[in-house]
């Protein structure tokens, strides 16, 4: 495939990689791929409803899921089954990788989420990613997710940041 296919009738598995091993794994339908930025579109992949407390996703939900090769994140627009916009998961991540029909990131532990009002913005799981100890054993790359999340959190909280961002 070239990097401006943008068939949106090809199938994929996006490969959720931590700590070097597989988180998960779920089929998705490539939407668009620029050569910089890939966007799928994804069902809720886990078995029943998980509520995180800020918001709960589950059976029927839908993803419109952003990657890019250049950036340490990834951005999800969660929508319910009927459309209405839940909000944006944001995912600090090693660059993604796309090749034989498999789009992969490594999760560094660092998320964000904006509620779909913009009213709520949340930074998640530091205490994860202090645990993880990649500070100590790749100081450059949690330099990089460090920022990445300070980089999300400005487009959270910015009008329209997020929207600008995945346009």
């Amino acid at each position: 495939m070239s990097a401006n296919s943008g068939d949106s009738h090809e199938e994929l598995d996006v490969v959720l990689l931590k700590a070097g091993r597989t988180k998960i794994r779920y089929p998705a339908r490539l939407l668009s791929d620029d050569g910089t930025r890939i966007s799928v579109h994804a069902s809720w992949a886990s078995p029943g409803v998980r509520d995180f407390g800020f918001a709960r996703f589950g059976p029927g939900d839908v993803f419109t899921e952003y990657y890019w090769r250049d950036r340490w994140y990834a951005v999800k627009e969660v929508r319910d089954a009927r459309g209405g916009l839940k909000g944006w998961y944001c995912d600090v991540t090693r660059p993604a990788t796309f090749a034989d029909g498999q789009l992969v990131v490594e999760d560094l532990d660092l998320d964000l989420w904006r509620s779909a009002d913009g009213r709520t913005v949340l930074r998640l799981d530091e205490d994860e990613f202090e645990e993880s100890g990649l500070r100590e054993s790749d100081p450059e790359a949690a330099a990089a997710a460090v920022a990445a999340l300070d980089e999300l959190e400005v487009f959270a909280t910015s009008e329209g940041g997020l929207e600008t961002l995945l346009a």
